[in-house]
């Protein structure tokens, strides 16, 4: 693995409950030594992209890799 390649990449991912959006499009990369925080107002979002990380819900759009090859949004 490159130094350049993230360890965690969520590359447009998109969570609907019912007609509401809980996110949409998110995109962000976490980098080997790296520290990202996820900051925002309730109701943000910041509780279910976790979740989609963790496998909790499975987002509807895009896809998150660990290590670049394990894909997280996959049905295990």
């Amino acid at each position: 693995m490159s130094q350049l390649t993230p360890v965690l990449s969520v590359d447009n991912v998109s969570l609907f409950f019912g007609g509401n959006a809980a996110l949409s499009e998110v995109t962000f990369d976490v980098l080997k030594g790296e520290i990202r925080a996820i900051i925002g107002p309730n109701g943000a979002g910041k509780t279910s992209i976790l979740n989609c990380i963790s496998g909790f819900y499975r987002p509807q759009q895009g896809r998150i890799l660990f290590n670049g090859e394990t894909d997280l949004t996959q049905t295990p």
